[in-house]
């Protein structure tokens, strides 16, 4: 039977907001809400953080043992191998790509892309949200691939500024890869929910206080929009650091 883990990378050392994976959202660390909402997704079998094996990381293990999370501890810089080693250890046929800045990752979208690539009719080695031209908010980008194309990345990919962003080597490739994106109409990209600023953050609560609890979807986040499309000004000059 097909297993398919998703692997939410995390690490402490941030440049532009030092430990966020752990600050406060709602009396939980962030990246709880990453994987509580991942885990909600139907066709995902196991949820594992993966981090690095810096001293600083320390604090991300410590809340895994705490929650009883999985934790993978790997190479801080190439983040390929941390995802290649922490998917060999945990059995995984495939692999759905997280990032633990990303709190509000929804589990109906999740399903989708997944339930895409597992398609029989299109073969396919890898799926996304992602792709050009994106159609979704950042911060419910979704990347989802089978163990076999991330270990033929691991394999072949031999630069180093690729592997520290993991899947470069498959979308640029597609004469190796069979690849899917996911769109949605009408475009939404220009919604911002990832958290890389102290704005971003702000933003963030603002929606969770909005709208109580966790259980909320992206589409009642749009709804509350439509109804405070002030929120939109919070982090709108944050820029997107570039991969």
């Amino acid at each position: 039977m097909s297993k398919a883990v998703a692997i939410i990378q995390a690490r402490m050392g941030s440049t532009r907001l030092p430990g966020k994976v752990l600050l406060d959202l709602a009396g939980r660390p962030l990246i709880a809400w990453s994987v509580d909402r991942l885990r909600r997704a139907r066709t995902i079998d196991q949820v594992v953080v993966a981090t690095t094996t810096r001293p600083a990381d320390n604090a991300i293990e410590s809340v895994c043992a705490l929650h009883g999370w999985p934790c993978f501890r790997g190479s801080e810089d190439d983040v390929l191998d941390r995802y290649y080693q922490a998917a060999l250890a945990h059995h995984a046929d495939t692999v759905v790509r997280v990032t633990a800045d990303c709190p509000l990752v929804e589990p109906e979208i999740v399903d989708r892309v997944l339930e895409t690539l597992l398609d029989s009719r299109l073969a396919l080695d890898y799926a996304s949200n992602v792709l050009p031209p994106r159609t979704f908010p950042r911060g419910l980008d979704v990347e989802v691939m089978r163990f076999a194309a991330l270990e033929r990345a691991w394999t072949e990919d031999r630069n180093p500024a690729c592997r520290e962003h993991v899947t470069p080597y498959l979308y640029r490739h597609p004469e190796l890869f069979r690849l899917q994106g996911i769109f949605h109409t009408p475009d939404l990209s220009h919604h911002r929910w990832t958290v890389d600023t102290l704005e971003d953050l702000a933003l963030i609560r603002t929606i969770c206080d909005y709208l109580g609890g966790d259980r909320f979807s992206w589409r009642d986040i749009l709804a509350a929009f439509d109804e405070h499309p002030e929120w939109v000004d919070i982090n709108r000059h944050v820029t997107q650091k570039q991969s």
